[in-house]
């Protein structure tokens, strides 16, 4: 039987008269990419915002691996293993790729936040920074400043911050989002290689990228969940047609 290691019960957030997320309810299995679709407006960011602590929901609660953390601040469930990226790159363009990894090493472990000075001397923020940077495929930019990179191996280098704190759930709000066509192939299959490893809950526009890589779909509409299943399931569900796919299912 599957293990929920992220349990979300009827979590409701409104925002004066728009119910954001309406007693929505999904679990993600340990393992699994599960992938959150819908329209805009349909609550998506609003609940990846809960989830990782930077938004308190009115009602509801979040478990993760059985563990009440709806109170949590953000960088209490980042030290639990429950890590995220963003729809806007957050990186620090002005360092180098592996500076920026060892300083989201240093920051998870507790380290007093001296930036380069500490983070360049240590061998224990050096060593899981490349190792990251080698998982995202970007071993051989390590010494690249951020803000010459592409904006797809931004991306990337966003994500290797996110792995590189070893999290047990990733968040990944929208990883394509900007990419043209090559970026977003390089982007898959690198995504692709975390399954088994880590547990992926996916936002996500592109739906070429959301049907080969998830095996679970949540198609939200109006905050609420109208269906959760395998994505061929997904891609035949009339409901899910009328509602969302329309034309590209």
């Amino acid at each position: 039987m599957a293990e929920t290691i992220l349990a979300i019960e009827r979590l409701t957030k409104r925002f004066g008269g728009l119910t954001a997320t309406n007693d929505l309810s999904l679990a993600v299995e340990k393992g699994e990419v599960h992938a959150v679709i819908g329209p805009n407006g349909a609550g998506k960011t609003t609940l990846i915002a809960q989830l990782s602590g930077l938004l308190a929901p009115d009602s509801g609660r979040i478990l993760f691996r059985g563990r009440n953390i709806t109170a949590l601040p953000a960088h209490a469930r980042s030290a639990l293993g429950l890590a995220r990226s963003f729809q806007v790159t957050s990186i620090f363009l002005n360092f180098t790729a592996e500076d920026n990894v060892a300083l989201a090493v240093q920051a998870h472990s507790g380290h007093s936040f001296r930036f380069l000075r500490a983070a360049r001397a240590e061998a224990a923020l050096r060593e899981p920074a490349r190792a990251a940077l080698a998982r995202v495929g970007l071993q051989h930019r390590a010494n690249v400043v951020a803000a010459d990179l592409s904006h797809g191996e931004q991306r990337q280098l966003e994500i290797a911050m996110a792995i590189a704190t070893n999290p047990a759930v990733l968040l990944l709000d929208e990883p394509m989002a900007g990419m043209g066509a090559e970026e977003s192939a390089r982007m898959i299959e690198m995504l692709k290689g975390f399954k088994g490893s880590h547990t992926l809950l996916l936002i996500e526009h592109d739906m070429d990228a959301v049907f080969k890589l998830a095996d679970r779909i949540t198609v939200l509409v109006y905050g609420q969940a109208i269906a959760t299943g395998a994505p061929d399931a997904i891609r035949a569900n009339p409901e899910v047609r009328r509602a969302y796919l329309g034309d590209e299912a």
